[in-house]
C-alpha cells in the first residue's frame, strides 16, 4: 500500500484523508498540533508527524516512511526541501514547479511568459511609489491593487488603493515587505478552474465555477458558472496551458477574472486543492481531493464531471473570537437546522477556535432537477441566515 505524506494538517488535509481509503492509500500528515483537523481522521499517532509546516527535520522523518510527499499549503522552505529531494525523496507538485508560483511577482512573470493573460503588473519594491508604468508598458491608472509578494491568502496582503497618496501610505506601512502592484480589473465575475495533472501527464479540468467574494474572502461558489461557451473554453485552456507548461502534478486552483467583453485573466494560482473546489465532494464523479491523490500516486484520473445539474458551496465563517469546548463549538443547533435542509451536506472542520473570517466549515447544496437551479441561491441565503442569524 502506498503512503502519501502531507505537509499541513488543516481542513484540506482533513478532506484528503477522507478520500485516501477509497484508493487504498495511507495518509500521513506533518502538523504542529495534535488537535488540527486532519489528525482526527487518521488511524493513529504513527500517521502523524508533529512539527511546524516549515520544520524540515520533521519533513525528513515523514518522507522516510512515505512514497511521496505533497502539500496542503504553500508556506514551505523550498531550499531546505530541495536538500531532501537530492536524497531521493519525491515531492509532488515538484519543487521546480512550485518555485515560480510562491512569489506573486515571479508567478506573474511566469504566466506572461507562457502566454496566459494577466493584468498589467510591476514590482513595486523595485520602482517605489513613483511608479508610472506596468511591465507591459501600460501607464498606471488608479485604482490599482497592491499585494504582498509572499504568504498572502484569503485576501490577506491584498489592498485596493485609489490615489498616489494612498499608494505612498500603503508602501510606508508595508516597507518591510516586497510588494507587487497590479492593474485593477473591472471584472463582472470572479471564476475558478480546478485542474489536475498526474505524473504520467494526463490532465482533467472540473467545470469552471463562479466564486462570490465578500471582504476578499470567498463566501459562495456556483457550479457550473453561467458563462458563454467562449469564456468557458478560455478558462479551460488557461488551466491546461498552465499545468502543461509547469509540468505540474496534483490539483491546482486557478483564480480568474471575467470582464464584460468576455476576456478571462488569471488573478492567482494556488498549487494545491482549493476552497472553490469543495463542491466536488458530493457533486462530481470524484472530488478534487481524490483527484489530487490519484495524481501524486500516479493513478489514472477520474472523469472531472458533475453528477448533478448544478450545485453551490457556502463557506461558514467565524463571526466571533471564541474557544470551543464542544465538538461543534456551541453551534450544534445552527448546524442541525442546516443539515435538515434537502440535498445539503455540512462539512464541519473540527477547529477548536473561531475568529472573524476564519473558515470553520462549508456546506454543499445541489439540485437534481434543472428547473430548480435558480432556487440554489435562495437556499444559500437561507443557510447564511441560519448561520449568521441576520
Amino acid at each position: 500500500m502506498k503512503r502519501v505524506g502531507v505537509i499541513g494538517g488543516g481542513q484540506l488535509a482533513w478532506m484528503m484523508a477522507a478520500e485516501a481509503a477509497k484508493l487504498e492509500l495511507e495518509l500521513m500528515v506533518q502538523t504542529p498540533s495534535l488537535s488540527d483537523p486532519a489528525v482526527a481522521r487518521l488511524a493513529g499517532e504513527h500517521f502523524v508527524m508533529q512539527g511546524a509546516v516549515g520544520n524540515v527535520a520533521a519533513t525528513a522523518h515523514m518522507a522516510a516512511s512515505c512514497d511521496v510527499v505533497t502539500f496542503e499549503n504553500e508556506f514551505v522552505d523550498l531550499d531546505a526541501l530541495g536538500k531532501l529531494a537530492t536524497l531521493g525523496h519525491r515531492f509532488y507538485p515538484t519543487l521546480k514547479s512550485l518555485t515560480p508560483l510562491l512569489d506573486k511577482y515571479e508567478q506573474r512573470q511566469l504566466l506572461r511568459e507562457v502566454g496566459v493573460p494577466v493584468p498589467g503588473f510591476a514590482d513595486l519594491s523595485a520602482v517605489g511609489p513613483g511608479l508610472t508604468h506596468c511591465e507591459n508598458g501600460d501607464a498606471v491608472q488608479f485604482p490599482v491593487v497592491v499585494k504582498t509578494r509572499r504568504n498572502g491568502y484569503d485576501g490577506q496582503g491584498t489592498f485596493v488603493v485609489k490615489s498616489l497618496a494612498a499608494l505612498e501610505e500603503r508602501c510606508e506601512k508595508l516597507a518591510h515587505q516586497s510588494l507587487l502592484v497590479e492593474e485593477f480589473v473591472p471584472f463582472t465575475k470572479e471564476l475558478a478552474a480546478i485542474a489536475t495533472r498526474n505524473v504520467s501527464g494526463d490532465l482533467a479540468v472540473f467545470p469552471i465555477v463562479e466564486t462570490q467574494q465578500e471582504d476578499q474572502v470567498c463566501r459562495r461558489v456556483i457550479a457550473p458558472a453561467h458563462l458563454s461557451t467562449t469564456a468557458r473554453d478560455k478558462a479551460v485552456a488557461i488551466a491546461q496551458t498552465l499545468l502543461e507548461k509547469l509540468e505540474g502534478v496534483g490539483t491546482y486552483g486557478i483564480e480568474l477574472f471575467l470582464t464584460a467583453d468576455d476576456r478571462v485573466l488569471v488573478n492567482e494560482v494556488a498549487p494545491r486543492t482549493h476552497n472553490s473546489g469543495h463542491f466536488t465532494i458530493e457533486t462530481c464523479v470524484a472530488s478534487q481531493f481524490e483527484q489530487h491523490l490519484r495524481a501524486v500516486a500516479d493513478l489514472p484520473l477520474a472523469p472531472a464531471k458533475m453528477i448533478v445539474p448544478a450545485a453551490m458551496m457556502v463557506n461558514l465563517l467565524g463571526f466571533e473570537s471564541a474557544e470551543f469546548d464542544a465538538p461543534e463549538g456551541g453551534y450544534g443547533d445552527r448546524l442541525s437546522q442546516i443539515r435538515a435542509l434537502p440535498h445539503t451536506q455540512v462539512h464541519w472542520y473540527g477547529k477548536l477556535a473561531s475568529r472573524p473570517g476564519r473558515k470553520l466549515a462549508h456546506v454543499t447544496l445541489w439540485t437534481l432537477d434543472s428547473e430548480e437551479i435558480q432556487d440554489l441561491e435562495n437556499r444559500a441565503k437561507q443557510i447564511e441566515k441560519i448561520w449568521y442569524k441576520f
